[in-house]
């Protein structure tokens, strides 16, 4: 399909790719909330751990993933299997947005997603570096959907990310074009959903949404350095806010022993939504960093192995000053409200 495209210059295909993904997503949303059915697939009900206080469709995953699966299945069909793992957890996932499933039952599905593409599409290493890597994806699978909470996050974190994996495929030494193609149809989709999802929210991801968009964020890292585009730490560093937020909130959870994946208001975004700076300005806060550490993501490539750990360890320390300031912003909050 993309032999048709070969006089056009490669950057110039990405944009078109992204600018169709993300009219075929806008419209399938637009038909739901405007039919109505939108309020029938599935509906987020506020409870005393959201950060929004009116009832809102779940349907973003509704006009992203058949996009995605389509779109990817027909100009990058090399991926068929994380186009079709995306579509198999969708379903499990939809099933769990309208009638809740036990948490084991999702996480199987998660297992057998990422289990089938890294045995099906093994990379040339050791079955314990395959074996780590694939519970690192299962964890993006799941971080994905805990970071799933304030208007216009987790849309925007998906097109930043999937834009990076989009330059870095293809500015790459060695390029792997069909993985840009797949991330920007991806980060397409992503934009055409934000058009509903940023402050106000008029919908939100839903399960369906932020799974899916969690697995193919490690089914694509994991395809890139399987086809030697990036390093390891490439992916990482792209998607490093959802990461360290998500971990580091998890850690604190298991350590005061208590259930991670039940919902709570203690992750980092949260924090910053609650503290008073709102919906939309966490969500440009987030952006302005997630940009940054794309840019010097794709700016790394290539470089000695040194230079890249050293600047990676530095943007490392930079996301924990990061996460002090919140904390100590929150915590001088807290203790004004406990004076009052």
């Amino acid at each position: 399909m993309l032999a048709y495209f070969s006089t056009v210059p490669t950057w110039a295909v990405l944009l078109l790719v992204a600018f169709a993904a993300a009219g075929v997503c806008c419209m399938i949303l637009w038909t739901l909330l405007r039919t109505g059915l939108a309020w029938r697939l599935a509906t987020d009900i506020p409870n005393d751990r959201s950060l929004h206080y009116a009832p809102t469709p779940r349907v973003g995953g509704w006009g992203m993933v058949p996009v995605i699966v389509g779109a990817t299945l027909l100009l990058a069909p090399d991926l068929w299997c994380a186009a079709l793992g995306t579509a198999f957890l969708a379903a499990i996932s939809q099933v769990d947005d309208r009638r809740g499933l036990p948490a084991r039952v999702r996480f199987l599905a998660h297992l057998v997603a990422v289990a089938v593409l890294v045995v099906l599409f093994p990379a040339e290493a050791p079955w314990w570096i395959l074996a780590i890597l694939s519970v690192l994806m299962i964890w993006l699978v799941n971080l994905y959907n805990f970071m799933d909470g304030a208007d216009g996050l987790a849309g925007g974190m998906a097109f930043f990310g999937f834009a990076g994996y989009a330059a870095g495929a293809l500015l790459s030494a060695h390029p792997v074009m069909e993985l840009a193609v797949a991330a920007a149809i991806v980060a397409g989709t992503a934009v055409g959903f934000l058009l509903f999802n940023f402050h106000p929210a008029r919908i939100f991801l839903g399960d369906a949404g932020s799974v899916s968009l969690g697995y193919l964020a490690g089914a694509f890292g994991y395809w890139g350095w399987r086809g030697g585009a990036w390093p390891l730490w490439f992916p990482i560093l792209v998607f490093a806010p959802f990461i360290a937020d998500a971990s580091v909130t998890l850690a604190r959870r298991l350590l005061r022993g208590e259930k991670f994946w039940q919902a709570h208001r203690e992750h980092y975004y949260q924090r910053m939504v609650r503290s008073g700076m709102g919906h939309a300005r966490t969500a440009l806060t987030w952006y302005a960093v997630m940009l940054t550490g794309i840019m010097l993501a794709v700016f790394l490539l290539g470089r000695p192995a040194t230079f890249q750990g050293c600047a990676v360890a530095v943007w490392v320390v930079v996301l924990c000053l990061a996460g002090v300031v919140v904390d100590t912003r929150w915590r001088r909050l807290q203790s004004t409200l406990s004076d009052n």
